[in-house]
């Protein structure tokens, strides 16, 4: 496993743009963390502000929230098929049922999240946008890097029939976001969910925040790993923002939750 582990690296790190998002994800591994505050200091903010997600929910809309997690028990139970045919551990899918939820609630024109693995984020999304009727996403990504033939397993729970509206880009953050940018307007949901190191959200959010529509909302999962979004919510002063968990990992919401008007 050792020996193939190292040939599918190599096969990777063949491709210059890739060679250099390997280089800088070992570099983030073990480089310095940033933030004004410490672990301990960012899990005391994250305990004392955490909400209940399914009471949130359910106080905006019962109904959808329903809808939602019936969505994301179908999801699970298709993707547990699918998933326990594979010999490779694929990450975990961010809070999918809110993601279905709150994409059903403000029906966004755009989404664009990064970090998409087995693709539960990008189901939740875009099973949401084809009940809107409405709405794009854009995904970024970067293939596992120790396995052979990565690409083929990004996004692999994703049905076929959601796909019309789902763009994505698997060059890492720093090539993908761009790209993106230059592809849409304005944004309504960030979903961030890739490079968990401080210098990789701050990278994303700032490129991606003067895109943010008025009324756009960022969502931030594994808070817990550094103070990034404690430290946001401190700078920018959001109108609304929110804290909960989901599968045992805080996710961090920020920006006003607007439904579309009418």
């Amino acid at each position: 496993m050792q020996k193939n582990n190292v040939i599918n690296i190599g096969r990777q790190a063949m491709r210059p743009s890739r060679f250099f998002v390997m280089l800088n994800k070992v570099r983030h591994r073990f480089a310095t963390q940033k933030g004004r505050h410490s672990i301990n200091e960012n899990l005391k903010w994250l305990e004392d502000n955490c909400i209940d997600l399914k009471e949130f929910a359910m106080s905006l809309d019962a109904k959808l929230w329903r809808e939602a997690e019936l969505v994301s028990e179908l999801l699970e139970k298709r993707a547990s098929g699918i998933l326990d045919s594979i010999e490779y551990e694929l990450g975990g899918g961010g809070a999918y049922p809110f993601l279905h939820f709150i994409t059903r609630y403000i029906e966004p024109d755009t989404i664009v999240e990064t970090g998409v693995a087995a693709g539960f984020s990008s189901s939740a999304f875009l099973s949401a946008i084809k009940a809107n009727g409405r709405g794009k996403l854009f995904s970024s990504d970067f293939p596992y890097f120790r396995i052979p033939n990565p690409e083929k397993y990004i996004g692999i729970v994703v049905e076929e029939k959601l796909r019309d509206g789902w763009e994505l880009y698997i060059e890492g953050d720093k090539n993908n976001i761009p790209q993106i940018l230059s592809n849409t307007n304005e944004i309504d949901i960030f979903h961030y969910d890739s490079d968990k190191s401080y210098s990789g959200r701050e990278f994303a959010v700032s490129s991606v925040i003067g895109s943010l529509s008025s009324r756009g909302v960022l969502i931030m999962d594994d808070i817990q790993d550094n103070s990034f979004f404690y430290d946001y919510v401190e700078d920018t002063k959001p109108e609304s923002w929110h804290v909960f968990k989901f599968l045992g990992k805080y996710v961090g919401i920020a920006g006003k939750l607007t439904r579309r008007s009418t």
